[in-house]
């Protein structure tokens, strides 16, 4: 399976890019994992709202750009499904079954996703209904993944 991480704004500090390259690594095992870091558009001091859709709409743009038309799109979003560790493994283990080999996880920027980007989702996935920095969720994310992979190889890792 290839799985693409696409998100916008790039990891800064170091704790955070170890903890990526960590289970980028565990991941090799059992997929193709790229992240596709996309620029973070400027929003002026103080923005209005009209100023905030216009930087969603122009990181929507470039978001869409990178997804391949035959890819499965999930998208993590605060309204999107909350599922457990185990349901994330079926629905992985049922893209795989399905045919589905790419695979693209979108996290968006301070602001969210645009309307755009929503509305290509296959799948609306929500870890919480809490906002998390996206560099954070990036790393939640691949640990998900490579915990979803455990799951569907019977393979024990720690709960």
């Amino acid at each position: 399976m290839n799985i693409t991480v696409v998100c916008i704004g790039k990891l800064k500090e170091k704790y955070w890019t170890n903890a990526i390259e960590e289970y980028s690594k565990r991941l090799s095992r059992y997929c193709t994992l790229s992240i596709d870091e996309l620029k973070e558009e400027k929003l002026p001091d103080n923005a209005s709202a009209a100023e905030e859709e216009a930087v969603k709409v122009a990181e929507g743009k470039n978001i869409l750009k990178r997804i391949k038309k035959e890819a499965y799109v999930i998208t993590l979003e605060i309204k999107g499904a909350q599922v457990s560790s185990e349901k994330l493994a079926d629905k992985m283990s049922a893209l795989g079954l399905e045919g589905k080999s790419e695979v693209i996880f979108v996290i968006g920027g301070s602001l969210g996703l645009s309307d755009e980007v929503s509305q290509r989702a296959d799948f609306k996935l929500s870890f919480s209904a809490m906002t998390f920095p996206h560099q954070m969720m990036r790393v939640i994310l691949l640990e998900q993944v490579y915990r979803a992979f455990k799951i569907m190889k019977n393979e024990n890792y720690h709960k």
